[in-house]
Parts: C-alpha cells; structure tokens; sequence
C-alpha cells in the first residue's frame, strides 16, 4: 500500500484565509506557539490555548493546533491527536438517506458495490448512520462509521469514516479505496 495520505492543512488553509478569521498567518502562528513551547505540550492544551488566549473559535483553534503539529513534526496527515491513524470520504447521492444506509446494512445490496468486505455492524439506525468492524480480503481492518446528510428527499451526502488503521501508508490506500467504492455506491443507486 502507497500513496500520498492527503494534504497538509496549511495547504488546505490558505494565510490569507487563517489571517481573515484569526488575525494571523500560519509563519505568526508557528512563531507564536514556538514561544509559547507549544512541542512540548499536548493537543488539548495547544487547542485551548489558541482558543483562550487568542480568541479563536473553535474550529480555527483545532485547525491551528493541526497545522503546528503537522509543522513541527507532532503528527502526520490521517494522524489523529491520540496517534491513531484514519481517513475518511463522502460523496453526494442522488437517492433517500434510507437507500444510502441500507447499502451498508443489507448484506445483499453491499455486495454489489463493497465486494470482498465483511462488516460486523455495531450499529445501524435506519436513514442515519451505521457503525461497523471492517475486514477485506487483503487483511486491512478497523472500524467505519458512515453518516448522511440530507440534502434533500433524493439527495444525499454519505460520509465514512475509517479509523484503527495500522499506518500512514493504510490511510492512504483507503482514502483511494473509498473514494472508488462510494463511487461504485453512487452508480448503483442512481442506475
């Protein structure tokens, strides 16, 4: 398994954006928790000090602290605060939030477009979410969670997150792996 895991989020996150909504770019930012000995600290505690002592909403506050760690080094993109690593997609669906999970849920209906994948759902609340332990054939693992929003009575959005991955190069494989399967998700169900 090889590919890039994504992008960076000061790729993402233009300096002229964070400067808009923060009052800083990310070199005045980098600078600023440098001084503060931000590396030696935990993502909480970076997040709730952009927060508190900056004024930063909360979002802004995650995405900083991000951007620092993924800087200095702290993590990598897929990497969560707690080194756990995951990736996630989502594409948008002309059919029902009821059609959209039960492509998950109904063994029948998944094997026409996730092939070669056991899921053991945990849980399953139907035209909303589902829960699930994944295994394919080629060993990888972990557990999904797959969320809709609707966008309208046939429109809607599939998000899945993938997580309790083995390491950047798995992040990477699965990014490119959901992006084909909600693509085969979303042929079957506007055919």
């Amino acid at each position: 398994m090889s590919g890039s895991t994504g992008k960076r989020i000061t790729e993402k996150l233009s300096d002229q954006a964070l400067r808009e909504a923060t009052g800083k770019d990310w070199p005045q930012w980098f600078a600023a928790l440098d001084a503060w000995g931000a590396t030696a600290r935990g993502h909480t505690e970076i997040a709730r000090h952009v927060r508190e002592e900056h004024a930063v909403d909360g979002w802004y506050a995650q995405s900083v602290t991000v951007g620092y760690e993924q800087e200095r080094g702290l993590r990598e993109v897929g990497q969560s605060s707690t080194g756990d690593w995951r990736t996630s997609g989502s594409k948008t669906i002309e059919a029902t939030a009821a059609r959209v999970i039960e492509a998950f849920a109904d063994d029948d209906v998944r094997a026409r477009w996730l092939p070669d994948v056991d899921l053991s759902l945990r849980t399953h609340r139907p035209a909303k979410s589902v829960t699930a332990d994944f295994k394919d054939a080629s060993g990888g693992g972990g557990r999904i969670s797959v969320t809709l929003t609707v966008k309208g009575p046939e429109k809607t959005v599939v998000g899945v997150g993938h997580e309790k991955l083995r390491d950047a190069a798995e992040v990477a494989a699965y990014k490119v792996f959901w992006r084909e399967r909600l693509a085969d998700l979303k042929s079957l169900l506007e055919d």
